[in-house]
């Protein structure tokens, strides 16, 4: 099993990963029209990576590519696809990711190995806050996972706050796997309902989606707005349908653990050269192991850090910190450099905020021009004035702020169809 390999040396996990890559590549080449074409163009002998190291040699793979030629990506016949998913949208328009039989069994082993770094075991069982339909990758990994581990699996689904707090008393899960910002309204509702969550069975919860951690892996104001009224043990975990792999946490919170048999990560500055640790870089990414869609030197545009000292829990991994912004969601604003999440920051503090939407446009000018929306319990309104005075405390910008019904947020943030609602839309 992968966790065990995990408490090897450096050194062990290069030779691992450098034999993983030249397998990769001798892959690709034989079976991707993409990458066949690819190492044509640009003249790429597989022959002459002979280090880990000579990987920057090799060309990058843009979101765009993927999109523009998704079809060439396919490295198998139709007939030997298991799965189609498609990703989230998140950097345009989604893609679609097809998965076979093996890589069903791969995605599962990778989630298996993400329970059992987060402390999970077979005694737990699981309570599933999010969707299992609409192509949605994610939710297939979870459950194989579940199903891997052994655990006891509550396929709830995602939304509606009541329900979840009467699985939770019904079935007495141990974990629950749900989105962070979510789980502030299951708090509410359990508050409204006299329900004592702090006495239920729920122990752990995996959070999805949303950074729940500050750069130096304190609690951010999400995750501190969590534990104030629920004692419970928050673990982060990052994933994407490109990765197919995911970095999940162990119980000390230093980072999501990197899976050296399943994948290979570089984190690149704005001249595509490898960042520092503790640096701020663009996360790209090569698959291995995965059978029908591989990529290699996948740019996710995803900003984060990443840090190699030994982990407290003795896994020698290195790890991935929180992901600080996406680097074509990088706002200027009036002369001010910052990311989405530097915002939510700010409207997480607000307690009588019920749910908001950042909503970035192009102004007549060409500049970036940022909306607020914003819906606060009960319907009463503090003054724009008050949430502008907030923001221009903490990052020094005045945004359009309007107030609107909860139901008329939700629906911005679901925008163009999307499965899973964004606190964050760019229509640049």
């Amino acid at each position: 099993m992968l966790v065990e390999t995990r408490h090897k040396s450096v050194k062990a996990f290069d030779e691992i990963q450098l034999k993983g890559l030249k397998k990769a590549l001798d892959y690709l080449e034989k079976n991707s029209p993409y990458y066949k074409k690819l190492f044509k163009q640009e003249k790429i002998d597989i022959n002459n990576i002979k280090r880990l190291e000579d990987i920057a040699s090799l060309p990058l793979t843009s979101k765009e590519d993927l999109q523009k030629f998704n079809d060439d990506f396919l490295c198998v016949p139709r007939q030997k696809v298991a799965e189609y998913c498609t990703t989230s949208g998140t950097l345009g328009s989604p893609v679609t990711i097809a998965l076979t039989y093996s890589d069903l069994e791969r995605l599962a082993l990778n989630e298996y190995n993400s329970f059992i770094t987060s402390g999970a075991n077979s005694n737990d069982i699981f309570q599933f806050m999010l969707t299992l339909d609409r192509q949605f990758m994610a939710g297939i990994a979870y459950y194989e996972g579940v199903r891997k581990l052994g655990a006891g699996l509550v396929r709830v689904g995602p939304g509606n706050a009541m329900m979840q707090l009467d699985a939770i008393h019904r079935f007495q899960p141990t974990i629950l796997v749900a989105v962070p910002s979510f789980l502030v309204s299951v708090i509410k509702t359990a508050k409204e309902k006299n329900i004592d969550l702090n006495s239920s069975s729920v122990k752990k919860i995996i959070c999805i989606g949303e950074s729940i951690r500050e750069e130096n892996f304190s609690l951010n104001v999400l995750g501190q707005r969590i534990r104030r009224d629920w004692n419970v043990e928050l673990i982060s975990t990052y994933a994407s349908s490109e990765k197919q792999t995911a970095f999940t946490e162990c119980t000390h919170g230093m980072g999501g653990h990197h899976l050296p048999e399943l994948i290979i990560y570089e984190l690149l500055d704005e001249n595509n050269q490898r960042v520092a640790p503790g640096e701020h870089g663009e996360l790209v990414i090569t698959n291995l192991g995965v059978e029908g869609m591989p990529l290699l030197r996948y740019q996710t545009g995803d900003i984060c850090t990443y840090h190699i000292e030994a982990c407290k829990c003795g896994l020698q991994t290195s790890r991935l910190g929180p992901v600080v912004g996406r680097k074509r969601h990088m706002i200027k604003f009036n002369g001010t450099t910052l990311y989405p999440q530097n915002i939510f920051n700010v409207l997480n503090l607000q307690e009588d905020i019920e749910d908001y939407v950042v909503v970035l446009r192009k102004s007549d000018l060409g500049t970036d021009d940022l909306h607020i929306l914003v819906a606060v319990e009960n319907g009463q309104n503090h003054s724009a004035q008050y949430l502008t005075k907030k923001l221009q405390s903490a990052l020094r910008i005045s945004p359009s702020i309007k107030y609107a019904k909860l139901s008329e947020v939700q629906s911005v943030q679901m925008a163009e169809g999307k499965r899973k609602p964004s606190k964050f839309v760019d229509q640049r």
